[in-house]
């Protein structure tokens, strides 16, 4: 009964400090968030992260070396999330309606972050190129499906329809209503589907 009493407490003990870990650092990526919304990215300090996290400065280098560290691992987490957003949208939807919606997914997620202070900057960071793989690998498997199913396209690769999906949809960043991002999407659509004129390239 010791034996076993001595193994569980030390589990349990480290689990408690994990889970501690974890809602430390989420409150601190949390409060640059809202701090980078109110003032940019220019304004935010250690000192005001720690004071809207509510914990003290010693605690928050604990954790991030700087300023630069938690934004980059705020946006890294953003990034993670909106790849898991996507990855659900519409499971139960047949292939060309799965397709749009995630299309309009992705589109409105440009468009958020393109209004967020100073998010050109996050957008440098080396995780944003390896998300934005999976995206297309992603779109990739959708259109390759919609293939199948006759309502994608098939005499230009899937790969490619990818990237010229994800490349047409970067100009959601501009649009000014949910109206215009929609049309943008409709447009991208038209560009994947089948026509008379799409039949298998031999070459």
């Amino acid at each position: 009964m010791d034996g076993a009493y001595g193994r569980w407490v030390p589990k349990l003990w480290e689990e408690t400090i994990d889970a501690h870990r974890r809602a430390v650092s989420d409150a601190v990526l949390d409060a640059a968030a809202a701090l980078v919304a109110v003032r940019g990215l220019a304004s935010v300090s250690m000192s005001a992260v720690a004071q809207r996290a509510g914990i003290g400065r010693a605690t928050l280098y604990k954790y991030f070396p700087d300023v630069d560290a938690i934004l980059a691992a705020w946006h890294e987490r953003q990034v993670a999330g909106h790849l898991e957003q996507l990855r659900h949208v519409h499971e139960d939807g047949d292939s060309g309606q799965r397709l749009h919606a995630v299309l309009l997914a992705y589109a409105s997620m440009g468009v958020a972050h393109a209004g967020m202070p100073g998010a050109a900057v996050l957008h440098q960071g080396g995780h944003v190129a390896a998300a934005h793989e999976q995206v297309q690998a992603f779109v990739e498997e959708l259109l390759a499906a919609g293939v199948r199913d006759g309502v994608v396209r098939d005499d230009v690769a899937p790969a490619e329809l990818a990237r010229f999906c994800l490349h047409a949809l970067a100009a959601a960043a501009g649009m000014a209503s949910k109206a215009a991002v929609g049309r943008l999407v409709t447009v991208t659509l038209d560009g994947v589907r089948p026509t008379r004129s799409s039949v298998a390239d031999p070459r």
